[in-house]
């Protein structure tokens, strides 16, 4: 194993690797916006493949965060830039949940990817001289505090950012602390492993192929990227919707659509099928389904709908079981 200094100035691989990120990013968000304005059925992007998808990007985001952290200051913390990207980057955030609870308030972003991304970049500071070894078995207790450290207390919204609480909070980007602080951790894990072994010595003397420029230019101005490409989106399908509209689907459709997309990730299709009609016919049969469709979230509204998502699944589980007997 080598020792060898860090390389001085950028490494276009990263800058590559951190707009490819972006490029996958910005898929994601076209599909969701697609989803947004009816374009897609509802519920696409939450689950199955583009479930995974979404969280490969925001993963491979933590994780150069994690690499860049420590190339920028493993030698020595660079106070004066650290701060200035930190306002940058925590500017971004706040600016993001403003605009996002005026917009969308009962899916505001409270602690999105740039708001994990702040936090973890002062968190990360304390790992920059730890073994890679050590660092490693800190991200993999972070991966697992979910699964044992889940408590009421946290579903205090004070609380949200750790992402400890027993039901987790609604918002159209959620990456709170445990477990998503693993992948910065990684980050800094395996750029310590790549300096020792020399590796990023290697790749800062790599030439990289010309088509590769607007991938290493988005990868260079990273924030400004991605604070712009939703936007853009946005109003180039907002432009089409004016010319194309999506077809109207009634909301009683989209509600069934939904639900069974999200169903279909634990249970088959014919239960699925069955239990969503339930819910939609006792919802309704009990006067909550307009609270439902308007996005209501307190407490007294979740209570009655896992109730009645207990007795529908009851309900269906026996009816498949008798016809299966019969």
């Amino acid at each position: 194993m080598t020792n060898e200094p860090q390389p001085k100035g950028r490494i276009d691989a990263i800058d590559i690797a951190r707009g490819t990120a972006l490029l996958a990013m910005a898929i994601y968000h076209f599909t969701w916006d697609l989803e947004f304005f009816g374009y897609v059925p509802p519920g696409m992007t939450a689950i199955g493949g583009w479930k995974l998808f979404a969280r490969c990007i925001a993963s491979s985001f933590l994780f150069l965060v994690g690499v860049g952290l420590f190339l920028g200051h493993a030698r020595g913390i660079r106070w004066r830039g650290f701060w200035r990207r930190l306002a940058m980057v925590a500017g971004a955030a706040l600016a993001i949940s403003i605009v996002t609870y005026i917009a969308v308030p009962d899916g505001f972003i409270f602690f999105g990817i740039l708001h994990q991304i702040t936090l973890a970049s002062l968190l990360g500071l304390l790992f920059l001289r730890l073994p890679a070894a050590v660092t490693l078995i800190v991200a993999a207790a972070v991966i697992a505090a979910p699964h044992y450290l889940r408590s009421p207390f946290f579903d205090d919204p004070w609380w949200w950012w750790t992402g400890l609480s027993e039901n987790r909070p609604r918002s159209n980007d959620y990456v709170p602390v445990f477990p998503w602080f693993a992948a910065v951790l990684a980050g800094i894990a395996a750029a310590k492993i790549a300096q020792q072994t020399g590796l990023f010595a290697r790749l800062a003397r790599l030439r990289t192929p010309a088509w590769t420029w607007p991938l290493s230019f988005g990868g260079r101005h990273s924030l400004a990227v991605y604070l712009i490409h939703q936007p853009v989106l946005i109003a180039c399908i907002w432009l089409f919707s004016q010319i194309f509209p999506a077809a109207e689907v009634p909301r009683e459709v989209r509600f069934l659509q939904a639900c069974e997309a999200s169903c279909r990730e634990q249970r088959d299709t014919t239960f699925c099928t069955r239990y969503c009609g339930c819910m939609l016919g006792t919802l309704e049969r009990e006067g909550v389904i307009e609270s439902v469709y308007g996005g209501e979230r307190s407490e007294t509204l979740r209570g009655k709908v896992e109730e009645i998502a207990g007795r529908c699944t009851v309900e269906t589980e026996d009816a498949m079981f008798e016809e299966g007997g019969q």
